[in-house]
């Protein structure tokens, strides 16, 4: 348990960091969730729609410092890679 006033408040402050890092991270989520969705839709246009959104948010996660830059890279560049190859 936290013996020092700077303790208890480093507790507190991190419960809510944690609400807030774990809305982002949800938020992500869902916006890579419809780039997926429209992908198995088949649906190209949308698909690229969804993914033009996705990118400014999964890059603010990054710059929040919620998720890794190089795990950011990759999961939009495999997305982008699927909306290319739609036909």
């Amino acid at each position: 348990m936290a013996n020092t006033p700077q303790a208890r408040k480093r507790i507190r402050r991190n419960t809510r960091r944690q609400a807030i890092n774990k809305s982002r991270v949800s938020r992500i989520r869902t916006f890579v969730k419809g780039v997926e969705t429209a992908l198995a839709g088949g649906k190209k246009d949308e698909a690229a729609a969804a993914l033009q959104a996705a990118q400014p948010e999964m890059m603010r996660g990054v710059t929040k410092g919620i998720l890794h830059k190089n795990t950011v890279a990759r999961t939009i560049s495999r997305l982008s890679k699927r909306v290319k190859a739609l036909a």
